[in-house]
């Protein structure tokens, strides 16, 4: 969990993060309840009072706390203020989310709630946006997006993932690229440009989510593919000029990321957003 403290002061130190906080924006925590629209009622409750067997606690690979489960009600409201700002100014970044193996009624692979899903359901159902795309470039394939957006026509649901990798039994996105083990920079490359480039010729959508999973890198503990450091910054160099140059806002989450080393892990995490800093000038 240090990685999020981490994530902030390293970005603080590069100036990414402005020293006034004129750029940074804290969400507010929502309650259980605000949930229901992609959750069930009884799963909600049961994480809000601790009350889930403790086979459901084991799938999740996480103990019950109050801090996390305040961390866990706050963090998709900021998915979903990221990406309201992206409408806004064209671009925003948040420093969590990316829990993309949350399902509509349990939890997985260290993710409770989905907030990929909760932000595009949200946006939808207001009329904000009448077509999202999520682009999931996490190691892992996001199966609970998926399983949770399938009869979603309005929000499109893309994951280029390790194939032999968890989750075992996954979901059907509205497209799945399973990569083989040992992918290298560029192969991966070209793939993530040619999808995305044909992705928005034929949706034309309002507004991506990016999922900027960094557990591509070949020395991840959990990733399986060989993408060099420098391959995931110019991953993340393709994606976000590719929208800035067609003008569809973009908000990123962090994504998934495995390392004993907690400050390596955090400088990997900021990939993403200084990228996108850097791409700011041209919105």
């Amino acid at each position: 969990m240090s990685k999020f403290r981490r994530l902030y002061d390293y970005l603080s130190e590069e100036g990414v993060v402005r020293a006034d906080g004129a750029n940074v924006f804290q969400p507010d925590i929502l309650s259980a309840s605000d949930y229901e629209s992609i959750h069930d009622r009884s799963y909600l409750e049961g994480l809000a009072q601790n009350a889930l067997a403790p086979q459901i606690w084991r799938r999740i690979g996480l103990p019950w706390s109050e801090g996390l489960i305040e961390r866990t009600l706050t963090a998709p409201n900021g998915t979903l203020m990221a990406a309201r700002l992206a409408l806004k100014y064209g671009m925003a970044c948040h420093l969590a989310g990316g829990t993309h193996h949350a399902h509509r009624d349990f939890g997985s692979g260290f993710c409770i709630l989905n907030d990929l899903a909760y932000t595009a359901q949200t946006l939808l159902d207001s009329g904000e946006v009448s077509r999202v795309l999520i682009f999931d470039l996490d190691v892992h394939q996001g199966d609970g997006t998926a399983a949770i957006l399938a009869r979603e026509p309005r929000a499109f649901t893309c994951s280029l993932h390790c194939e032999k990798n968890f989750p075992f039994r996954k979901s059907a996105s509205d497209l799945d690229i399973g990569l083989e083990n040992g992918m290298e920079d560029e192969a991966y490359l070209e793939l993530v440009s040619a999808t995305l480039n044909e992705l928005l010729s034929r949706l034309k959508p309002d507004l991506v989510l990016y999922d900027a999973g960094i557990d591509i890198w070949s020395e991840d503990a959990l990733g399986f593919l060989d993408i060099s450091w420098q391959g995931m910054v110019k991953r993340d160099e393709i994606v976000f000029r590719t929208l800035v140059e067609n003008g569809v806002p973009v908000a990123s989450v962090i994504g998934g990321g495995y390392d004993a080393n907690h400050r390596r892990l955090a400088h990997r995490h900021a990939i993403a957003i200084e990228v996108a800093e850097s791409f700011s000038h041209a919105l």
